[in-house]
């Protein structure tokens, strides 16, 4: 069973930035795809963006573009989400995800790291 805990989330002022680390145990980390998604009030959950086992990024949500950046350390088993340039909308619970690299589900997620962003 993996386990995913997110940290480095906070309250930040529009046009800053942030590092979120999602650090994983209890698998293979190597042989999981990972991702990032975020809920925020009122509004349906979204994967942000997602990077395949070897650093890859598979996908990106058109809103984060030339913000956010995936990246992964498979020898400290830790998936990062560097966010800059923040804005009031990025505000959510950001959640990391994992799953499996033979199957298209995500099967494990966190608890969440809120982050906030003021105007």
């Amino acid at each position: 069973q993996v386990q995913l805990v997110e940290f480095g989330g906070g309250l930040v002022q529009a046009g800053g930035s942030l590092r979120l680390s999602c650090a994983a145990s209890g698998g293979s980390f190597s042989n999981l795809r990972m991702g990032w998604l975020r809920q925020a009030p009122g509004k349906e959950r979204e994967f942000v963006v997602t990077v395949n086992r070897n650093g890859g990024s598979t996908y990106i949500v058109d809103s984060v573009k030339g913000r956010f950046t995936i990246s992964r350390d498979n020898a400290k088993n830790t998936v990062y989400l560097q966010m800059h340039d923040l804005k009031p909308e990025d505000t959510a619970v950001y959640i990391c995800a994992a799953g499996p690299v033979y199957s298209a589900d995500y099967k494990y997620w966190g608890q969440g790291t809120q982050v906030t962003v003021s105007s």
